[in-house]
């Protein structure tokens, strides 16, 4: 037998496989339905960081510090026949960054897109950035970035053609910057972080003279506002200028070293390093200023709910101030954050779900807080009304931020939830201009008409005498007969300030309206419903006759003040009883 070689050795390799192998083996032949999942294709890195308009703006000013000029000279798209001549190279990136050091600017490294689609919310076509400026006496140049790859390569953002073009025409012979021209060779040979010792120094001092310039021009401005405006003197008018004097100091001393830097001709390596703490010195007297303009509000608001007597809105109003300052600083640091370049975006999504899961948690003490805030503005109570919530009456003793306190006339305390209180039914009994007199008589049935017309006269004269009782005409109304008695309905106000006075008056009517009953020679019926056992009073035939005379002159006459009162009649009794009547205690006034 003649043994192949070849196929035992292939044998031997395909038993190797499948024990070395036993899963991927086992899977195959029992048919599995998995599979090896497959990465998804990553970005090559590139080693200059050009995949974003960001990483272009950084590497390339890295790249001039480092005068790495021809690294710098890859940032740019350059035409086929600059890019062969390494001199010509050169010569532009030297050219943009002299330029840049005469009057450039980037934008603050924070605000280019870390993106590498760049940014959308521009008005540029889409792989199109603007990054910056150069600005001189000659020249004005705008500085693009641009994406040079197609949606099927990965993105390399370079400076555009026509802003590399725009810079290599420029015609720079002969200029040189303020510092150039004036620090010593010893100043600019010597280099601190690629940068000359004169420039570092320069700064230093741009910064203090900044700083005392601001200064003065806020002394000016100060001077001048308090001698043009009226109220700067108040207490009012001080606090603005003390709110705004900080932060336009802050923003005046960037402005001016921004100014300075830029003219002088400092490095734009420098100056981009300083664009960051330039940035937050903004967002920090922007900060600040939102800070005390706060504290002024919640001052001026707290004192005008002080002196019209809304204690209770001045615990709201420290509240909201709290809260204010509380969100001023989130915003601050996220701010901050964002400018130094970390991404907060994760963080706000979290912070969005975590608010939102404490807003479902305290979900009663947010509408609480609601329901205080909405008494406040509209006030339906104060501390000290007395009124009715539903079925509860009581005295109003406080009002917080999460619930309103009621002594009721047991002496008990009740305490309601804000949330509760505002969608409740409210009647305060402290703000009445006046209160209602509104008793009903019901007479015997024995009584006579002579009898009920003296009593609706004498009644309605009564309340017209009387001084507590308002001038808007009286209604006493002979109104029905009813089963057991003859019903007269009166309806009167009376002018008191408080309720306690109001039944006094109430008190002092209605005994004398039972001296005219009393005197008309009829009485008040009893409910057919009532068993009274006792020995009947008879009506008085006398008064009753003398009744029925006063009656009869007052028709001969045309006196009978029924259904309406003669004007004349009411002016002549307007206000003639004594009340309190005599013999009554009378506290002597101070």
């Amino acid at each position: 037998m003649i043994i192949d070689v070849k196929r035992l050795l292939s044998y031997s390799l395909l038993f190797l496989i499948v024990l070395l192998k036993p899963n991927t083996a086992t899977a195959q032949l029992l048919g599995s339905s998995k599979t090896p999942t497959e990465e998804p294709a990553k970005t090559p890195e590139d080693s200059l960081g050009r995949r974003t308009p960001q990483g272009t703006v950084n590497g390339f000013i890295k790249a001039l510090g480092d005068q790495n000029y021809l690294r710098a000279s890859q940032y740019l798209v350059l035409s086929k026949r600059s890019y062969r001549k390494t001199a010509e190279r050169i010569r532009i990136a030297k050219t943009f960054q002299q330029l840049l050091d005469q009057g450039g600017t980037f934008s603050p490294s924070s605000i280019i897109s870390s993106k590498e689609i760049g940014r959308i919310d521009d008005d540029l076509a889409t792989g199109v950035d603007l990054v910056g400026s150069i600005s001189t006496d000659r020249t004005a140049i705008q500085l693009y970035l641009e994406n040079q790859s197609d949606d099927s390569q990965p993105p390399l953002w370079l400076f555009s053609a026509e802003t590399v073009e725009a810079i290599a025409s420029a015609d720079i012979a002969g200029e040189k910057t303020f510092l150039d021209r004036v620090l010593p060779a010893v100043l600019k040979e010597r280099k601190l972080g690629n940068v000359p010792v004169g420039h570092w120094a320069v700064v230093v001092i741009m910064t203090l003279v900044s700083y005392l310039f601001a200064r003065l021009l806020v002394f000016v401005i100060g001077f001048l506002v308090q001698k043009f405006w009226k109220k700067a003197a108040s207490e009012k008018g001080t606090a603005v200028i003390d709110a705004f004097s900080l932060p336009i100091h802050m923003y005046l001393t960037v402005i001016l070293f921004v100014a300075f830097t830029q003219r002088m001709g400092i490095s734009i390596v420098v100056r981009q390093r300083f664009s960051i703490i330039i940035l937050t010195i903004g967002i920090l007297a922007f900060l600040i200023l939102l800070w005390r303009m706060t504290d002024f509000v919640s001052m001026y608001t707290r004192s005008r709910m002080s002196r019209s007597g809304r204690i209770s809105a001045v615990s709201a109003v420290l509240f909201l101030s709290r809260t204010t300052k509380v969100a001023i600083v989130i915003i601050g640091i996220i701010a901050i954050l964002g400018i130094i370049g970390v991404d907060v975006t994760a963080g706000l999504a979290a912070l969005g779900i975590g608010g939102i899961a404490l807003a479902l948690g305290a979900q009663k003490t947010i509408e609480n807080f609601v329901g205080s805030v909405s008494l406040i503005a509209d006030q339906p109570l104060r501390v000290g009304d007395y009124c009715r919530v539903d079925d509860i009456k009581g005295t109003v003793e406080s009002i917080g931020m999460r619930s309103t306190t009621l002594r009721t006339s047991a002496r008990t305390i009740v305490t309601i939830p804000n949330g509760q209180l505002s969608a409740s039914k409210i009647e305060n009994y402290a703000h009445r201009d006046r209160f209602i007199f509104n008793p009903i008589f019901t007479f015997r049935m024995e009584t006579t008409p002579d009898q009920m017309r003296y009593l609706l006269v004498e009644l309605r004269s009564l309340l017209y005498a009387h001084p507590a009782v308002l001038n808007s005409p009286p209604i006493v109304r002979f109104t029905g007969i009813t089963a057991d008695a003859l019903k007269v309905e009166i309806t009167a106000y009376i002018e008191a300030v408080t309720f306690e006075i109001s039944q006094e008056v109430q008190e002092d009517i209605l005994l004398r309206m039972m001296d005219i009953i009393e005197q008309s020679g009829t009485s008040l019926a009893y409910p057919s419903q009532t068993l009274y056992m006792a020995r009947d009073t008879p009506m008085s035939s006398e008064k009753a006759a003398a009744i029925s005379e006063t009656v009869k002159k007052w028709k001969e006459n045309s006196e009978l003040q029924i259904p309406k009162f003669d004007p004349k009649r009411v002016e002549e009794i307007k206000d003639s009883l004594k009340y309190p009547d005599d013999g009554s205690f009378k506290p002597k006034e101070e």
